[in-house]
């Protein structure tokens, strides 16, 4: 049966002040989203002999359909922000009605959402910009063996602080790579002043059931009723 992780209550971080109305019930709710899809799929990939959706992604198609997955949930569980309506626009979620149709190609009233496998969460953007950032840094299993008892993919540290244009660094990039920007090292502090939520090495590698859970906002988890 496909395992399933579940948001960590003790893990949140509970003093740092959120921007735009969110609450820690929102990244709780959004998180619990994913792991839901996740062994929701790896079931059904499961049961046709196939491997898990963690095994078949590149790490980049991962960490950009998991960005797509929070900044969706984030939408749908905030108080006040909405999906950019903009095809690739920036940030990914804005303030509701603050923009025509809330599509804007370049807004400053938001917050762009990544991902990554970086632990500290040191990610690659497209350009430096000032702007409120929100990363989500996560794990995967990839080389316990038999693979059917691989942990899920579960996230491990989440930020949210309000960044510059100068707290970034241009990445060096060859005749066909792409121009990237990645915050420095006092861009880095800002970032974890901002840790919201950051599980302990135990907890990162704890065992998960295989069994159904449900989560409701930032309590513990209680089994589904039979």
């Amino acid at each position: 049966m496909a395992k399933k992780a579940t948001v960590q209550d003790s893990a949140f971080r509970k003093d740092v002040p959120l921007p735009f109305e969110l609450r820690l019930s929102d990244f709780s709710h959004a998180m619990q989203d994913v792991y839901d899809f996740f062994c929701d799929v790896n079931k059904l990939l499961s049961d046709k002999g196939l491997h898990r959706l963690d095994d078949m992604l590149r790490p980049a198609a991962m960490s950009g359909m998991i960005s797509d997955m929070i900044t969706a949930s984030l939408a749908k569980f905030s108080r006040s922000l909405v999906e950019n309506r903009h095809f690739n626009g920036h940030p990914d979620l804005i303030v509701r009605g603050r923009y025509a149709a809330d599509a804007v190609a370049s807004g400053s009233d938001g917050v762009e959402v990544k991902s990554t496998r970086k632990a500290g969460g040191a990610v690659d953007t497209h350009g430096a910009r000032s702007q409120w950032m929100c990363v989500f840094v996560y794990v995967v299993d990839n080389s316990t063996e038999p693979a059917s008892q691989r942990d899920p993919m579960r996230f491990t540290e989440v930020y949210i602080a309000q960044v510059e244009e100068a707290d970034f660094r241009h990445n060096a990039r060859g005749a066909l790579g792409t121009r990237t920007a990645t915050l420095h090292r006092e861009g880095i502090k800002k970032l974890h002043a901002g840790c919201i939520y950051k599980l302990d090495a135990a907890s990162r590698t704890a065992p998960v059931s295989g069994e159904e859970y449900a989560t409701d906002g930032l309590k513990p988890p209680t089994k589904k009723a039979q």
